[in-house]
């Protein structure tokens, strides 16, 4: 493919690590289309819509992927890792958070874009998520809490579901029903959600709290279309569990040696791109638990995935 033919249209994944580069592939034909440096930091974490965002340690870049391979935004400010960005579903801001114990939301409507609200935690910030409502945004932290940000209102709420641990990743259904985190012990805890009305922040009702890694857990994800709910960890598997069935097992995939860093859904809910430790990413059909595609170009652990698409097909 000629990387100035790509279209806004076509299906992007992205990969980034700690080779300190992002690559840029062609979904279905697992082929790069496009590199770009990210010299001075590894890459944490991945978004892409209109833009693609990065994030690494005291940089958040974004990226024109119709234009060349340098970021059109820095965003300064930023002290230490940034371990998580986002979009909103418009692409009218972006959010951040990172270790220097803030999360950040960036007007992107402006010629330059400014950093429009911030909240503070008492430690560093590991995971970031908009609700579905595009008005609440929950934050996890090192130090095992979880925060509710109100970002029009700026109401918060915060709970300690374990103590002495660190929660690495959260995720919110898109059906708005539930909230999912997972710990560093392997943990997973499922709540779920209920809104009162217009100017309420949301309620968190405790619902499971299972051992969903055995060694680790990194990440954690609910399917586009909320029936599924993934987890991943340093024990080399991704588990995928079914929502409507209490969050029961469903599949299991597994790559023996390597800790399986980021996940993303297909667009279907049917697929599982999953980024590892062995500078690999791979498409995993879930029902089947077959590998479909394997991504290959970087040289060190990959560690952020972000894909966008209307529909895979293996």
């Amino acid at each position: 493919m000629n990387t100035s033919q790509m279209s806004m249209n076509e299906p992007i994944l992205a990969t980034g690590g700690y080779d300190h580069t992002i690559k840029i592939w062609s979904p279905h034909s697992a082929t790069s289309v496009k590199t770009l440096q990210h010299s001075d930091s590894q890459v944490n974490a991945l978004a892409v819509k209109n833009f693609l965002a990065a994030g690494g340690f005291q940089s958040i870049r974004l990226y024109d992927l119709n234009s060349s391979t340098n970021p059109i935004i820095n965003f300064e400010g930023v002290s230490k890792n940034v371990t998580a960005v986002g979009f909103q579903e418009d692409g009218r801001f972006m959010y951040t958070g990172s270790e220097d114990c803030r999360v950040r939301i960036w007007d992107l409507n402006c010629h330059q874009p400014v950093c429009k609200r911030m909240f503070d935690c008492l430690t560093p910030v590991n995971s970031v998520c908009l609700h579905p409502n595009q008005i609440e945004v929950a934050i996890s932290t090192s130090s095992g809490s979880i925060y509710i940000w109100d970002i029009k209102s700026d109401n918060n709420e915060q709970l300690l579901p374990e103590m002495n641990s660190s929660l690495n990743c959260i995720d919110i259904s898109s059906n708005g029903k539930y909230l999912a985190a997972i710990s560093n012990k392997g943990s997973a805890y499922i709540w779920d959600l209920y809104n009162e009305g217009k100017d309420q922040l949301t309620k968190i009702i405790p619902k499971l709290k299972f051992l969903a890694q055995t060694r680790y857990g990194l990440k954690c994800k609910f399917s586009p279309d909320s029936t599924l709910f993934v987890t991943t960890g340093g024990d080399g598997t991704a588990r995928v569990y079914r929502t409507d069935d209490d969050f029961q097992l469903y599949r299991e995939i597994k790559i023996d040696k390597f800790w399986i860093w980021d996940v993303v859904f297909s667009s279907d809910s049917k697929y599982l791109f999953a980024a590892s430790s062995d500078g690999t990413a791979r498409l995993w059909k879930i029902e089947t638990k077959t590998i479909e595609r394997e991504y290959l170009g970087h040289s060190k652990a990959l560690t952020a995935i972000a894909f966008r698409d209307e529909f895979v097909k293996a």
